[in-house]
């Protein structure tokens, strides 16, 4: 989807990249490949050419976090499917106060398509280890992360770095015109959980962490099962949201695979 997005450009808005389409010029590549546009200036299409050239060269390398510096964050979703393989989902709990109030994170969970890592306040969460969690992955894929997850990280974390592209469901979906928590969007997709965390919240999240801290080692079980449900299915839930973005873009229309 990302190479078929022109709103990448300078000047160009939803309505020139459809005449675009209707045109033809339905990839960067066949954009490239005109000499002149009639509706795009000549200087303005050198200029459009070299971006489009530097962008191309950064997804080739899958270099994200130059990606990050030259595409608007509402548009990172569009590259969710170059970087599947190399996304991960991460979801956070915390102690349920603000983060200058005494509040801090108690679970990370990390899940990229194959293998879930939990790190947990005490035992293993630190900002190295949650930043050697993170290095090996180029995109990023959450759920409210951009206004909760990872402002709150980076309070804890002040020298934690998350600079890749971020695919935020939760922001992305309204677009969709969906709204609701993390369990509608599994109901809506067909995911169920096992009986003994179905019904559960972020406050059922916070009462485990205090119960484990009264000695109940069960009790962080349970929040360790509950987060790793959450962070698991963002990846499954983030291609169904990406599927529907793509198709609400109307590029079907012009692209036949």
């Amino acid at each position: 989807m990302i190479r078929n997005t022109f709103t990448v450009l300078e000047g160009v808005g939803e309505k020139t990249q459809r005449r675009l389409w209707r045109r033809g010029i339905v990839t960067w590549e066949d954009f490239l490949a005109k000499d002149a546009i009639a509706f795009i200036p000549a200087e303005k299409k050198v200029r459009a050419d070299a971006h489009l050239k530097m962008l191309d060269s950064v997804l080739c390398k899958k270099h994200s976090s130059h990606l990050v510096r030259h595409i608007e964050r509402k548009e990172h979703w569009r590259a969710f499917e170059i970087f599947r393989d190399d996304a991960v989902g991460l979801d956070i709990e915390t102690n349920g106060r603000p983060h200058d109030n005494g509040g801090y994170v108690t679970v990370v969970g990390l899940y990229d398509g194959k293998n879930y890592k939990c790190l947990i306040r005490g035992k293993d969460l630190t900002e190295d280890n949650l930043a050697a969690a993170l290095s090996p992955y180029k995109y990023l894929i959450t759920f409210y992360g951009a206004v909760f997850d990872i402002p709150f990280l980076r309070k804890c974390f002040q020298s934690l770095r998350i600079d890749m592209p971020h695919f935020d469901i939760c922001l992305e979906s309204k677009r969709l015109g969906l709204k609701g928590g993390f369990k509608y969007f599994e109901k809506c997709f067909g995911i169920y959980r096992d009986d003994d965390i179905a019904g559960m919240d972020g406050y059922d999240a916070v009462r485990l962490w205090q119960q484990f801290r009264r000695g109940d080692r069960a009790s962080l079980d349970t929040l360790i099962k509950y987060n790793r449900e959450d962070t698991v299915n963002l990846l499954a839930i983030g291609w169904q949201i990406y599927s529907q973005l793509r198709k609400s873009t109307g590029i079907e229309e012009y692209v036949h695979e």
